[in-house]
């Protein structure tokens, strides 16, 4: 099994740039396909990012040229790198971690970004 811990969230004036962090314990951190879903306010939970152990990455539409996904295996820590923050931007935002078979799954708690006009 693993565990993931975010961090990096924050209040944060559109227009300005955040990283989340998460690391990864408890497994080996570099057979999963890593991922950045949200979940704004009344809104349901959404993807925002994911990589594959082997650093293809993917992004929806929605944040496109804005966030980048990337990992580190060394430090078993996967990152998102939010530029050109929007208020729409606002959501809790969670790590998540799968295996290539989606036959396991594990969540981070979230780590709240907070984006003002």
């Amino acid at each position: 099994q693993v565990q993931l811990v975010e961090s990096g969230g924050g209040l944060v004036q559109a227009g300005g740039s955040l990283r989340l962090s998460c690391e990864a314990s408890g497994s080996p951190f570099r057979i999963y396909v890593m991922g950045w879903y949200r979940q704004g306010p009344g809104k349901q939970r959404e993807l925002v990012a994911t990589i594959t152990p082997g650093g293809s990455t993917s992004a929806a539409d929605s944040v496109k040229g804005r966030f980048t996904i990337s990992r580190d295996n060394a430090k078993n820590t996967v990152y998102l790198q939010m530029n050109s923050l929007k208020p729409e931007d606002t959501a809790v935002y969670y790590c998540h971690a799968r295996s290539s078979l989606r036959t396991y799954e594990a969540w981070g708690r979230g780590t709240q970004v907070t984006v003002s006009s």
